[in-house]
């Protein structure tokens, strides 16, 4: 992603954005790639170089709260409605009136809120790891107690609670060994459960790189998160954690969330938080238009892990809607 392929837009709200942009060539569409945490527009390098190449127009945006972006540290700045106007607002400044949404983690948050509060806009969804997010579904997620037979969001708390942004910075090694975890088990135990997140950092727990990331990316991650702090990114837990996603969510008209677009959803068969059936289940409630699903057998972080599977699974979908 050459640098000087980046820009900077101010929104209506006031904050400004760093985003990767590249202009279609011909008649393709645009992508908007939307990145969760704790990640920047980095997480796509290789669908950008791989959609890139074929013509593809791309928008990948540092999030609120990420590298060249701003980060304010009100939660309030992060509610759906919010992050969906800010990339509206980045289509408006690039003159892109229809664009296809990708969304991973809490990206598939924004994505969700963009086709809810802005379906114009949206020519079609594809969702990686986590699905689409109906507008209860925090509340439900805040509330979740055992799927598959373990606690999935006990995490959820801890990045929610005062101070835990310097704990976490203080010990970036043992943190980023859990978020991108070898094995992908490790979040049975040491993630989803309550209290077992903060204590595994706590202890300085460590645990060896994934084979998708090299010394060189981790070390990447550390300078930007670092940089910028976690104060903000965490914000996306606090969000939901105080219940404002959830108030933000009422303007939503019922029939507004009922995707009626084209969707593509990628599930992630050793995901043990975000469980391939959660994806399923908010597909069989929300979604109206043609669905289209592969399983890979990978973890969370499946567009670096299996990017050339995940980028021909696309592509072929994305032939198709031409068709």
């Amino acid at each position: 992603m050459e640098a000087s392929a980046f820009k900077k837009h101010t929104t209506t709200r006031g904050y400004t954005y760093n985003y990767y942009r590249k202009a279609a060539e011909g008649s393709k569409p645009t992508l908007v790639f939307l990145h969760g945490f704790p990640s920047t527009s980095y997480d796509w390098r290789h669908q950008v170089a791989f959609f890139q190449a074929r013509g593809y127009g791309l928008i990948v945006p540092d999030m609120l709260g990420y590298a060249g972006t701003d980060k304010p540290t009100d939660p309030g700045a992060y509610v759906g409605s919010g992050l969906a106007k800010d990339v509206v607002d980045i289509l408006d400044a690039e003159y892109v009136v229809k664009a296809i949404v990708v969304g991973h983690d809490w990206g598939s948050r924004v994505a969700s809120r963009l086709v809810d509060f802005y379906p114009e806009r949206v020519a079609a969804l594809a969702f990686v790891a986590v699905g689409y997010l109906q507008p209860d579904h925090g509340v439900e997620y805040s509330k979740a107690a055992k799927q598959a037979g373990y606690e999935l969001f006990g995490y959820w708390s801890f990045f929610s609670s005062e101070g835990a942004d310097k704990l976490v910075e203080s010990r970036f090694d043992s943190f980023f060994g859990l978020l991108f975890p070898n094995p992908p088990s490790l979040w049975v135990e040491h993630m989803g459960p309550r209290g077992a997140c903060e204590a595994w950092i706590r202890s300085d727990r460590r645990s060896p790189l994934p084979a998708y990331l090299t010394e060189a990316d981790k070390e990447y991650h550390r300078e930007v998160l670092l940089e910028g702090g976690l104060a903000a990114p965490f914000c996306y837990y606090k969000v939901m954690t105080q219940g404002l996603e959830a108030a933000d969510s009422k303007k939503i008209p019922r029939e507004s969330a009922e995707v009626k677009q084209p969707f593509f959803f990628a599930a992630c068969k050793q995901d043990a938080i975000c469980l391939p059936s959660r994806g399923y289940n908010s597909i069989a409630a929300s979604v109206r238009g043609p669905v289209t699903t592969h399983e890979f057998d990978a973890d969370h972080w499946m567009m670096l892990s299996h990017a050339e599977e995940l980028n021909t699974a696309l592509l072929g979908w994305l032939v198709g809607l031409a068709d």
